[in-house]
């Protein structure tokens, strides 16, 4: 009798713990689905890109641009020409104000 006591109070505690996991998964799914329905509506009214779609748009575009260096993602690409520069610093003369 024991026994059977003891494995459905176990039972019935993973019952509640499954519940209570089940509760929080859907509360997390709900409030991301509320969170991007406002985003949305947010984005609509000021006319603006919504913000995950600039910054995964800004990723793509910098995995892009890093791809290219690489030797292989180079395919029939034109280069362009390559100018090679002396550096020097440029220093402000004395009493000369830089425009506004």
């Amino acid at each position: 009798m024991q026994n059977f006591i003891s494995r459905l109070i176990r039972f019935t505690i993973k019952l509640v713990l499954a519940a209570f996991g089940l509760v929080f998964a859907i509360s997390l799914v709900a409030a991301a689905l509320a969170l991007m329905v406002l985003s949305l509506l947010k984005s609509l009214f000021t006319g603006k890109k919504p913000t995950a779609f600039v910054a995964f748009s800004q990723f793509r575009e910098f995995k892009n641009r890093a791809g290219s260096a690489w030797p292989s993602a180079n395919k029939a690409q034109p280069q362009g020409d390559v100018v090679d520069v002396e550096v020097r610093e440029v220093k402000q003369a004395v009493g000369h104000k830089p425009p506004p």
